[in-house]
């Protein structure tokens, strides 16, 4: 008899009589009652064993974390708890978890107890719900562009270019780290490595993205990125995944439409294909909010939150117009920031997206029209030759979670402000190409894919929404 996923059983109990089930164990209570899971839910299957006739050497070893196979007759359950369980006909041990050394036991365990452990940690409810959530989210994005008829393009992992400027990258070489060559200016000689220059791990595939949608028309990235930023906070970490679409043809307000209807998208799939793993985070965030003081409990609940993006209708403002709002604001008059907005140009911080979001316009907001001085090289200048033509997305409880720009397509303006900035213009030769040969208006987003898992789950940690979090000295996995 093949096994069945306990998805598949709680969902359509009707089809099954005697079923063969296999999976892990969460608990054993009085060498009666196992709470099974198998990672297909958030739902455990309570199977009753009837100790009188079991074998003692098999109720011994049935301890949490050991994998099991049962087989025995589904029925309604008479106890409180569950709608259904198994009378246990046969059981057999696939694999043994000693008590005195499996560290996941059936007990509250603090999430920075479990990064430790992050090899065992998706066995826990609140992990496996939020990678499936994960999962799922990535199947979604996929079945958004591919209906929109986007071309996944896979760019490069290692680059001799970075997008941001940032310089906060991480070198990939093979020379000798104690004695590598160096040149006649006493430097690095990475004419000698493996790639004949300098490389690092990419911070972003938009570049690249750029040139495929410059042939393809529309196109995304959806990969791994790294950045070297030697930050501990939790919403930081130095390998992640981004999502970047690009579009030929496209400008600014094309760009906001997408991205406003591919979030929507996204939220809404999940909505529908992970209600039970969305009300088990929904609890358990309720939960925690009510240990809180009330000054500082969150205004919305998981579910809410998520509704909210998805059934109201985005706020476009600019930079200018938010600069505005908040230098008026009574935080601001009171001093209540951290970081007081007093002049135009100002970098926002997230205290300040949230507030736009959360209590000024009570929506999620759409900014645009930013200062050139803060902004990436490739965006395109506006007439005022003061701002470009960039958006953020900013959402409740989080700020930003979607950059991007109309890219500027005008060769002249482009080589202008990469020697502004002091960016090696030979280095961009295939970037600039672009412009050269038949350059379109064309325009693209930015959404770090964590970002929005982070949202999306209700977790108050980066680094619990990726399987193994890659952060200032941690690569332990």
């Amino acid at each position: 008899m093949r096994h069945i996923r306990l998805a598949e059983l709680l969902d359509q109990p009707e089809k099954f009589e005697t079923v063969t089930v296999k999976g892990w164990v969460r608990t054993f209570r009085a060498n009666r009652f196992i709470a099974l899971n198998d990672g297909s839910t958030s739902e455990n299957l309570q199977c009753v064993v009837d100790f009188e006739n079991t074998d003692e050497k098999i109720l011994r070893k049935i301890n949490t974390g050991a994998a099991l196979e049962i087989s025995g007759k589904l029925v309604e359950s008479a106890g409180k708890g569950q709608s259904l369980e198994i009378v246990v006909a046969t059981i057999q041990i696939v694999g043994e978890a000693d008590p005195d050394f499996y560290p996941i036991q059936p007990k509250k365990h603090s999430f920075e107890f479990l990064r430790e452990k992050a090899h065992l940690r998706a066995r826990t409810a609140t992990f496996s719900a939020v990678m499936r959530i994960r999962s799922v989210l990535s199947f979604a994005i996929h079945q958004f562009f591919q209906d929109k008829g986007f071309c996944y393009v896979h760019t490069p992992i290692i680059t001799g270019s970075n997008a941001e400027g940032a310089g906060e990258m991480f070198r990939v070489s093979v020379l000798d780290p104690k004695n590598p060559p160096i040149d006649t200016d006493g430097k690095v000689d990475f004419k000698q490595d493996f790639f004949g220059k300098e490389t690092n791990l990419t911070v972003s595939g938009q570049l690249e993205a750029e040139t495929y949608a410059q042939g393809l028309g529309n196109v995304y990235t959806f990969g791994p990125t790294f950045r070297a930023e030697n930050s501990n906070t939790s919403r930081h970490l130095a390998e992640f995944w981004m999502i970047e679409p690009e579009m030929a043809f496209c400008e600014l307000e094309d760009n906001m439409d997408l991205s406003e209807e591919f979030i929507k998208y996204a939220l809404k799939y999940i909505l529908e294909k992970c209600d039970k793993d969305l009300s088990f985070l929904d609890q358990r965030l309720a939960n925690d909010e009510k240990k809180k003081p009330k000054n500082q409990r969150s205004p919305m609940g998981l579910l809410e939150k998520i509704n909210f993006v998805v059934y109201n209708e985005f706020k476009r403002i600019t930079y200018t117009e938010a600069i505005d709002i908040l230098k008026n604001s009574k935080p601001n008059k009171k001093k209540k920031f951290d970081y007081v907005v007093e002049e135009w140009g100002a970098d926002l911080q997230s205290e300040h997206e949230r507030y736009l979001v959360e209590k000024h316009f009570d929506a999620p907001v759409i900014l645009y029209d930013y200062p050139a001085k803060i902004k990436a090289f490739y965006m395109r200048m506006n007439e005022d030759q003061k701002t470009v033509r960039a958006m953020d997305i900013l959402f409740p409880g989080i700020g930003e979670i979607v950059g991007g720009s109309q890219r500027e397509e005008r060769i002249e303006v482009l080589e202008r402000r990469i020697a502004e900035l002091g960016i090696d213009k030979e280095d961009l030769w295939w970037y600039l190409d672009l412009r050269r040969f038949g350059s379109t208006p064309h325009s693209g987003f930015g959404l770090g894919f964590e970002r929005l898992v982070l949202f999306a789950t209700g977790m108050s940690n980066i680094r619990d929404v990726i399987p193994f979090p890659r952060t200032p000295q941690n690569a332990s996995f």
